[in-house]
């Protein structure tokens, strides 16, 4: 499967998916999988990508079993490979989480020292997606210690993506590239408007180290969950899109809202994030509360994010020679979200953004314009 040499294939795009932490925390459940997969597949999230099914924290036993293997707590989860087997069923991928030091975030058993034997648990279960923790790790070396993970997923002959979550703190874009295939770049997201403005603050030096199969992540999704409007939450996933990052749902798929379905199933949006040449974005220009965000497309297009991030209502420009080109340039230019064409602009284009919101747009060259 070749783990390590930054393009074995599993992550050609950053990952998509559901995570049940940011929602439900440690109370999950066999049967909150299933019914949050058949979710995915009756809301359409499935079919636009979110295929990896990713179980959190709380899913342990309390202790290891007499040969030393992770046990999970049989009442709420009685059948590990049988929740396997009816995800794979349904054309949806099994994420675990377990946790480098000595206990879980929630106290069960970790896995220090225990990679080689947590690799094969994972595997036997067919798991095929890691998430690998950093609580109670105190004393260990982190790049040594996801190295050592990254030797024993490819020792179990089964592709796994590994997830790296160390928060950031030991600025793992310098070197998981050659470990997993997405790391945390910051602490956990909060379900607040403030949270998502410091993660993505957090982001703009990061650009260069991101591509196929090797993606800082920013953290999970926080849309649906109902701490921001929904002018926020669409403003949280243009960044996300804009910041190539994975796309891992965090809320209740089972009930949630169809403004919250529109965001996360929106195909021109999803577009740009899962585009495959994977440039991340970058912060382009800021001048008070306004900001432009714009990343390069395969076939040469740009996705732009102009951003409030104020209290009020703001007025923000895009001008082409930002965008790598030249202000007597004429662009075509696309509103993703509505999907709408807005038509050829020469020099630029402006907007007034309302507080606390985005616009993310697609501009293309007009060669046409410049004969």
């Amino acid at each position: 499967m070749g783990l390590g040499a930054l393009t074995d294939g599993l992550a050609p795009t950053p990952p998509m998916g559901w995570n049940s932490w940011n929602r439900f925390g440690p109370f999950v459940s066999d049967q909150l999988v299933r019914e949050t997969a058949d979710a995915l597949i009756e809301s359409g999230m499935r079919d636009v990508g979110y295929r990896y099914v990713v179980v959190d924290d709380a899913w342990e036993g309390s202790l290891r079993s007499d040969d030393g293997n992770l046990e999970p707590n049989l009442w709420r989860f009685p059948n590990m490979h049988g929740l396997a087997a009816y995800l794979h069923s349904r054309e949806l991928r099994y994420g675990l989480y377990t946790c480098a030091g000595d206990r879980t975030c929630q106290g069960y058993p970790g896995s220090r020292s225990r990679e080689f034997v947590d690799a094969r648990r994972f595997a036997s279960w067919d798991v095929d997606f890691m998430k690998i923790d950093w609580c109670h790790s105190s004393g260990l070396d982190a790049r040594t210690a996801y190295a050592t993970w990254s030797e024993a997923i490819r020792a179990t002959r089964r592709p796994m993506v590994l997830s790296i979550c160390e928060w950031g703190r030991n600025r793992p874009w310098e070197w998981a590239g050659s470990v997993g295939h997405l790391w945390r770049t910051s602490g956990d997201i909060a379900d607040r408007w403030g949270s998502v403005m410091a993660i993505l603050d957090r982001q703009e030096a990061l650009a260069q180290f991101a591509g196929p199969d090797h993606w800082n992540d920013p953290d999970m999704l926080e849309v649906g969950n109902g701490g921001m409007t929904d002018a926020e939450y669409r403003a949280h996933f243009s960044l996300w899109a804009i910041l190539a990052a994975p796309l891992i749902a965090g809320n209740d798929v089972r009930a949630m809202s169809d403004a919250t379905r529109a965001i996360l199933v929106a195909p021109e949006v999803i577009a740009v994030d899962q585009d495959r040449l994977g440039r991340q974005g970058r912060r382009v220009s800021r001048e008070r509360d306004v900001e432009t965000w714009a990343r390069e497309l395969d076939g040469g297009a740009r996705a732009v994010v102009l951003l409030n991030r104020g209290e009020n209502a703001a007025r923000a420009e895009v001008t082409w020679d930002l965008l790598g080109g030249s202000r007597r340039d004429t662009a075509l230019l696309r509103d993703l979200w509505e999907r709408q064409d807005i038509g050829p602009r020469r020099e630029g284009y402006d907007l007034t953004l309302a507080p606390h919101s985005a616009a993310l747009l697609k501009a293309t060259r007009d060669n046409s314009a410049r004969a």
